[in-house]
């Protein structure tokens, strides 16, 4: 299974977030981007790529201690930015040092479950809401133009384990497919 940890916005702030979208999405060159599939909009803590079925059990053991020993936090949708000209996201702001932690702690699960993880990088808040189908398409009107974005605050208060079912029909277009496979309450409640 290729799989993800992630934080998942609930439906209210996702729907701020579409409002905003939609707005970008009626600036000049914004056909020149593919935009993310909004059922799939979250925010990956740790990106583990396939996973060994015998893995799992250990997996899912590590990340609800990850969870368990991280208390519920603050956190909002927030502005923007770009990776090079590739990606579009918008941030986040709250309880940033926490969400931090969470993916450091969930990137270790994987790693202690034998998950070859990628090197570690220091974790950057992001959720991308586009891709430039080209790569040299200038982001910085999109990233301007969600500068005064400010979602309202909720309390993250679970971490998902998520399959990524990538699209295989050939279909323009398509994009992946998310299922949350797991999911634990952070702080040991619920």
């Amino acid at each position: 299974m290729r799989l993800f940890a992630a934080v998942v916005p609930p439906p209210a702030q996702l729907a701020e977030l579409a409002r905003e979208v939609d707005l970008l999405a009626g600036l000049p060159d914004a056909r020149r981007l593919r935009w993310t599939s909004r059922p799939g909009w979250h925010f990956t803590l740790a990106f583990m790529g396939e996973v060994d079925d015998e893995l799992l059990p250990d997996l899912r053991a590590r990340l609800g201690r990850a969870a368990r020993r991280t208390e519920p936090f603050p956190l909002r949708l927030h502005g923007g930015g770009h990776f090079g000209r590739a990606v579009l996201w918008t941030g986040a702001a709250g309880g940033l040092d926490e969400l931090r932690l969470l993916a450091e702690r969930a990137d270790a699960a994987a790693r202690r479950a034998g998950v070859p993880m990628d090197e570690h990088r220091r974790y950057q808040a992001h959720l991308t809401v586009a891709r430039s189908r080209t790569n040299d398409l200038d982001l910085r009107p999109f990233v301007a133009a969600l500068d005064d974005f400010e979602g309202h605050r909720w309390q993250v208060g679970q971490l998902a384990l998520v399959r990524s079912n990538l699209p295989g029909g050939g279909t323009p277009g398509e994009q992946p497919r998310y299922e949350t496979v797991g999911a634990w309450p952070l702080g040991g409640s619920g």
